[in-house]
């Protein structure tokens, strides 16, 4: 069984590879959306050594990874499970001998093992040469950085699985996942580390889970957590996947004993 779902892995990953031409195009958005937010940083900081804690330095680093590490966690599960629960295909997959969610887990892993390769290396390649961009010395930083981005890709999946799961409730989950993904992008950090959200909201995001997804791993690129810190931060990414597990396997449970087929 375990490696019918390693073949999952492996399915996905060279069906993504089938179309990797689609994301050479995802290469030069991405690598203009942190041109953007370089320019739009240097203009703030003018003269200033730093703000919000973070140095300029640490600031064009800190959003080039942060952009490249989404290349990786970033998946469209939600969307996948509610089309599944929409059309009907969800009866099938549930009376088949494996575990759906576990599935979906196992194929998101696939896609994001595809973009870290021919995604995030190349475009993090690309954004060096093209910022200022200074990466971690200490091999430490190396570690816990890549073991942080694996559980980055594991609660952004639980989110999307129990965001895709609401469709067995609301029938139509589209605002859902619009406002999932917002709220994602904001409160991870991606759009401004947390470390700049007035007090009571950076008090706030502290405790939910999006931190884990992208400021924390961001903080330890950057040499703003270090040494014990680090696995202080890892931590509390593992509390935030044990804690999602809840939620993922009760909503998975609810919605076998509601089951009802939209479509044909």
């Amino acid at each position: 069984m375990l490696s019918a779902y390693g073949d999952f892995i492996r399915i996905r990953f060279l069906t993504m590879l089938a179309y990797r031409v689609n994301y050479y195009s995802g290469i030069l958005i991405y690598t203009l959306n942190i041109g953007v937010y370089y320019f739009t940083y240097m203009a703030i900081y003018g003269e200033g050594d730093s703000i919000g804690g973070f140095t300029s330095m640490q600031m064009t680093t800190y959003v080039a990874v942060s952009w490249m590490a989404r290349a990786f966690y970033f998946n469209n599960l939600d969307r996948e499970i509610s089309t599944d629960i929409r059309d009907g295909n969800i009866a099938i997959q549930i009376i088949r001998p494996y575990n759906y969610v576990l599935v979906k887990m196992m194929q998101g892993l696939g896609e994001g093992m595809f973009r870290f390769l021919l995604f995030m290396i190349p475009g993090m390649a690309i954004a060096m040469l093209l910022f200022p961009i200074r990466l971690p010395s200490d091999p430490a930083a190396w570690v816990g950085f890549l073991v942080m981005l694996f559980f980055s890709f594991l609660i952004n999946s639980q989110i999307n699985v129990i965001t895709g799961l609401a469709a067995f409730f609301v029938e139509n989950n589209e605002g859902m996942m619009r406002m999932k993904r917002v709220v994602v992008d904001l409160f991870s950090g991606l759009i401004l580390p947390i470390s700049f959200f007035p007090g009571w909201l950076a008090a706030l995001s502290q405790w939910l889970p999006f931190q884990a997804i992208t400021y924390l791993p961001g903080s330890v690129f950057t040499g703003r957590i270090q040494g014990v810190g680090i696995w202080h931060v890892l931590g509390i990414q593992v509390v935030w996947f044990a804690v999602l597990l809840v939620p993922m396997v009760l909503i998975w449970r609810m919605a076998r004993r509601r089951l009802f087929i939209q479509g044909g």
